[in-house]
């Protein structure tokens, strides 16, 4: 039977792999750490859909809001679609077995979040990632047709003819982390869902294994990216001394959270609360919506206050709510922050802005199919899926909880798009592919540590190229990583392989995207905000 490959155990590649081994494929999933180790697993607030194929109005009201916070720029078409597809796709969660929360009448329990007008979003209390990633894995491992990889690092994708502008994905380079070895993968047909690239910012919400891996091997075999300068930051990464920054879910807020700095959290406190706690928020002059904003507004009202004031947090303030149920509610944020001496519905949390979801990726088609650059026609046998594709829903910034959305709808669409064209795509799967770097292989050395260049790479990306953007900056930010790029190559030429080498080299290249397509985005737009730019 064919063989596909998904590189990545998230909610797309699961949920793609899944469909793929029920047709009766072969299914290899690679995974670079642990199976579970994903950013869904991390994600908090839920996912966002209508349930009822005859509620029109509150369709209409989830496209509208997600236009809304993608600042005039998503696919309209994309949108709609996506949002009618909703309901059937989260349907199908279901029928895996996720256990979505529901009240004491049966019925879902639906939040909001920030730039939502309407209750539209499934959760499992605050841990819906982590409820989706455990019953799509749990189906998985069970499921004949599926073989699970964990610690394989996808490389590079292997081409049919690299001179031609006609491209075709014919096979997979993978690292054993392990064995410390590279594997010739062959295939029919490629899924990458490997995820986004927060780690390319000193502070980000996502797990480790986010270092721009997909994009980068896409890139390199001619794939187009598209709106890499939007990187959304989440406004309410907790600002604690944890070993891996902290979200505090946008369902907070959307729960009555407000936010505030210290100063004016001290006067409210001063006034004994006589007013309402939003009357004191720094957030009104940004938004109307206050603390219920979209992340890019709320992101850099943050930034502002901050170098307005020095400090180095602001506050999310919980006190005014009602105890009970809010812990009730968010028992892994209240769990997470009795660590740190910090009770939800008592104390104020300290809260900055982090790296969180990078909007733009690599280009597709509505089924899922990689966009050639050269020539825009597709890359024969390669998809994209999930955070490491750009589909144009979340346009210049992704509205809460519509990640997870986007994601299954369009592992659905990838699936059967495979599954009616499969027959044409099966390869001879024992015909001798290429090793990788089959020339010079023995000269290669161990390379010296790379924690230095990572940190300024990081501190870079996080000085020069975050909520706040300038000319000046930006192109400092290009001169460096042009700089390290050159360094890099030199390494790789010479060195034997290593996760870090591999996960630096893909992380410099993305880098220089992101710097590049940031300054030639002349109009500040959602996510992309630049003091140079004279516009809005």
């Amino acid at each position: 039977m064919p063989r596909v490959v998904l590189a990545g155990s998230g909610i797309a590649g699961l949920f793609a792999a899944l469909n793929c081994a029920d047709a009766g494929w072969d299914v290899c999933v690679i995974t670079k750490q642990s199976l579970e180790e994903s950013s869904t697993n991390y994600a908090q607030g839920g996912i966002a859909g209508i349930l009822d194929k005859t509620n029109s109005e509150g369709k209409e009201i989830h496209i509208k809001d997600t236009l809304d916070a993608g600042d005039g720029y998503c696919d309209e078409n994309v949108v709609q679609e996506v949002v009618n597809e909703a309901g059937d796709r989260i349907r199908d969660l279901i029928n895996v077995g996720v256990n979505f929360q529901t009240d004491s009448d049966g019925n879902f329990d639906l939040i909001k979040e920030g730039g939502h007008s309407q209750k539209i979003i499934l959760h499992s209390k605050d841990s819906t990632g982590k409820e989706i990633e455990t019953a799509l894995l749990s189906k998985a491992i069970n499921h004949p047709k599926i073989e699970l990889l964990s610690n394989h690092l996808a490389l590079d994708l292997i081409l049919k003819d690299r001179t031609s502008k006609d491209k075709e994905i014919i096979g997979l380079w993978v690292y054993d982390i392990e064995k410390k070895i590279v594997e010739t993968f062959p295939t029919d047909a490629i899924i990458l869902a490997t995820g986004g690239g927060g780690q390319l910012f000193s502070r980000t919400t996502n797990p480790s294994v986010a270092t721009a891996d997909g994009m980068a091997m896409a890139y390199r075999a001619g794939a187009k990216l598209i709106d890499m300068e939007f990187v959304q930051f989440h406004p309410t990464s907790a600002a604690l001394d944890s070993d891996r920054p902290f979200l505090i879910s946008e369902a907070v807020r959307g729960f009555g959270g407000i936010l505030m700095t210290t100063s004016e959290y001290n006067l409210w406190k001063t006034h004994n609360s006589s007013k309402k706690p939003e009357d004191y928020s720094f957030t009104r002059k940004y938004s109307d919506l206050g603390s219920l904003a979209t992340r890019d507004i709320l992101a850099r009202a943050i930034d502002q206050e901050l170098n307005f004031s020095g400090e180095e947090h602001v506050l999310l303030i919980t006190e005014h709510l009602d105890q009970i149920e809010l812990q009730k509610r968010f028992p892994a944020i209240n769990t997470f922050l009795l660590k740190y001496g910090i009770t939800l519905g008592v104390d104020p949390i300290p809260v900055v802005p982090a790296a969180h979801y990078f909007v733009g990726g690599i280009s597709v088609n509505k089924l899922g199919q990689v966009i050639n650059d050269l020539n825009g026609t597709i890359i024969k046998r390669l998809y994209a899926i999930g955070e490491v594709a750009c589909t144009g829903m979340h346009g210049a910034n992704r509205l809460a909880s519509n990640s997870l959305l986007e994601a299954v709808v369009y592992s659905s669409r990838a699936s059967l798009n495979l599954r009616e064209n499969i027959s044409k795509y099966h390869l001879d799967l024992e015909k001798e592919l290429p090793d990788w770097r089959a020339d010079g292989l023995e000269n290669l050395r161990e390379h010296y540590s790379l924690i230095d260049d990572l940190k300024y790479l990081k501190m870079t990306m996080t000085r020069d190229v975050g909520v706040v953007r300038s000319d000046r900056r930006l192109n400092r930010a290009l001169r460096r990583m042009n700089l390290l790029e050159k360094e890099v190559k030199m390494v790789w030429n010479s060195s034997i392989p290593t996760r870090p080498l591999i996960e630096l080299r893909n992380m410099v290249q993305i880098a220089q995207i992101i710097i590049q397509s940031a300054l030639n985005r002349t109009e500040n737009i959602g996510l992309h905000y630049n003091e140079d730019n004279i516009n809005h």
